[in-house]
């Protein structure tokens, strides 16, 4: 397993940069995961993809030339952002190596927005306008749509799993996504933290009530986790300024250990 920090920030919320490191210190006060194993980050392959703040179109060139070359190697390989906006540069590279690759998110926005200077909430419009097959993309724990993104999500025919229909049959919908799952090449789970609710993840900067509890998030996890073919994943959107108690960086390193 690769742990890959980007710190990226494409919009105009700081903060988020900070994440990576703090998370991987909050994960030494990781012992072990629920599965016992012992959790050592001294032994984990730890690496990073420096950008340059100031030049995001530069940022995301190396962002994509790096996560392509890791990702190249078949080690199953994860991202810490930064905010949303290092998905687009990674998902392009995942796209470009990988035969049928699906792309799993877990977010409460459908990230489709027409161009609005923020990078994270645009991301997944210009993936699909870059190339990435939309028929092979899930959004999970959807539940703020502009009107905009919902004629883009029905032209392209997006499969979107809404909170209603999670909260009805969980281990139904998990059962559903991994067999598309295994269907692909190889897939990748996207996990913006605002996917969750406001009282398991206050550290971010677009909060939205009705979420996934941090429970439900980590099932969903572990499951995915089971199968052999998952290439990559990202955790996004955590922001340690706007963090309460640390509880959200604590739950990025709690995901990590799942992961692990």
């Amino acid at each position: 397993m690769q742990i890959i920090k980007v710190g990226l920030i494409s919009g105009n919320v700081k903060g988020n940069e900070r994440a990576p490191n703090m998370i991987l210190k909050t994960l030494n006060e990781i012992g072990s995961n629920e599965k016992g194993k012992m959790i050592k980050l001294k032994e984990l392959n730890l690496e990073e993809i420096h950008v340059n703040l100031d030049n995001i179109a530069e940022a995301e060139h190396l962002i994509y030339e790096g996560s392509k070359e890791i990702l190249e190697k078949n080690f199953f390989s994860l991202f810490l952002g930064g905010d949303g906006g290092i998905s687009y540069s990674i998902l392009r590279a995942f796209n470009k190596i990988e035969k049928n690759p699906l792309l799993i998110v877990f977010d409460a926005h459908a990230d489709c927005l027409v161009e609005r200077g923020e990078g994270s909430r645009v991301w997944i419009r210009r993936l699909i306008e870059g190339g990435f097959n939309p028929g092979n993309i899930i959004l999970v724990s959807t539940r703020n749509i502009w009107k905009e993104e919902v004629e883009f999500l029905d032209k392209n025919k997006i499969l979107i799993i809404k909170m209603d229909l999670l909260k009805e049959d969980m281990e139904g919908i998990c059962d559903l996504i991994m067999e598309r799952a295994q269907d692909s090449s190889g897939f990748y789970i996207s996990i913006d933290i605002d996917c969750l609710d406001p009282a398991f993840a206050p550290g971010t900067s677009n909060l939205e009530p009705g979420g996934l509890s941090s429970r439900e998030l980590i099932y969903f996890i572990k499951r995915l986790k089971l199968l052999k073919n998952l290439k990559g994943a990202d955790i996004v959107e955590i922001n340690p300024t706007l963090d309460f108690n640390n509880m959200t960086v604590k739950l990025g390193a709690k995901l990590i250990a799942e992961m692990i």
